[in-house]
């Protein structure tokens, strides 16, 4: 369930030219003058939105600290526009990154969920190759689903959603998370295998701390285990949670992600 924002509409910026050409909506909290702890940056989920609980959380905890918040919606979901089907790990990495040239965050702390865990580790590969890699002060990653097309989709297909992929372009999945199904696109999984990041080792720069939930029906916690592998040179640390699914949004859990947060450099 979401939590309520501000009514006032959210600032957008277009990315894209031509036919290609979208809306992405953002909401963008500033830092209090004379603050300057990192931005804190949420990269949400698949089919997920700006308005979620823990995004909206991460935002509250800014305010309180004084520390500037981004949150914005991918296209093809909540606020922004385009088409969900037009979408890949390609598309919404350019508009993450787009967001943050625009608005120029100094010192940032990605925030990732799920597949926005995916975003943040290409999005972090290319800052780095740009030379702006000391720009990230740190990596928070909530039940990672890095390479997730590759890994755990293409593996468990079955017969008919293979025929599906073909005829169609697409296969539909029930989802407890919602009345529509999930829509698995055929560019999405061929995408996603020139998006993959468990292929050697990962290197980020910066300390990253990974919560995972144990009862995680839609990515196993070996998952993650297996994620941590990859970052050898880095300063992780990984919170597994006994009893937690995928959301991570009970009380206990935001709690866990905001004092992750906290515990990222502030300088």
């Amino acid at each position: 369930m979401s939590l309520p924002v501000s009514n006032t509409a959210p600032d957008t910026l277009e990315v894209g030219t031509g036919s290609e050409s979208r809306l992405i909506a953002m909401r963008v909290l500033p830092a209090r003058p004379g603050n300057h702890l990192p931005t804190l940056v949420w990269l949400g989920g698949y089919r997920s939105d700006m308005t979620g609980t823990k995004a909206v959380e991460l935002e509250r905890h800014a305010a309180a600290s004084g520390a500037a918040c981004i949150r914005f919606d991918y296209s093809g979901h909540g606020a922004s526009g385009g088409a969900f089907t037009d979408g890949t790990i390609s598309r919404w990495l350019e508009e993450s990154l787009a967001v943050i040239d625009h608005l120029k965050p100094e010192r940032m702390v990605l925030v990732g969920s799920s597949m926005g865990c995916w975003v943040a580790l290409r999005l972090i590969a290319e800052m780095r190759a740009r030379g702006e890699g000391a720009r990230i002060a740190g990596l928070v990653l909530i039940a990672p689903a890095p390479d997730f097309t590759s890994d755990l989709i293409e593996p468990n297909l079955s017969d008919a959603e293979r025929a599906s992929l073909a005829e169609r372009g697409y296969f539909e999945e029930p989802t407890p998370y919602g009345p529509d199904p999930n829509i698995f696109t055929a560019r999405l999984i061929e995408d996603g295998r020139q998006n993959r990041v468990m292929t050697g080792i990962i290197e980020t720069g910066c300390p990253v701390h990974i919560l995972q939930g144990m009862q995680d029906p839609d990515v196993p916690y070996k998952h993650a285990l297996k994620l941590m592998e990859h970052l050898p040179s880095d300063d992780v640390v990984m919170t597994l949670i006994r009893d937690g699914d995928h959301r991570l949004s009970r009380p206990e859990d935001i709690e866990r992600i905001l004092a992750a947060v906290d515990a990222m450099p502030a300088g």
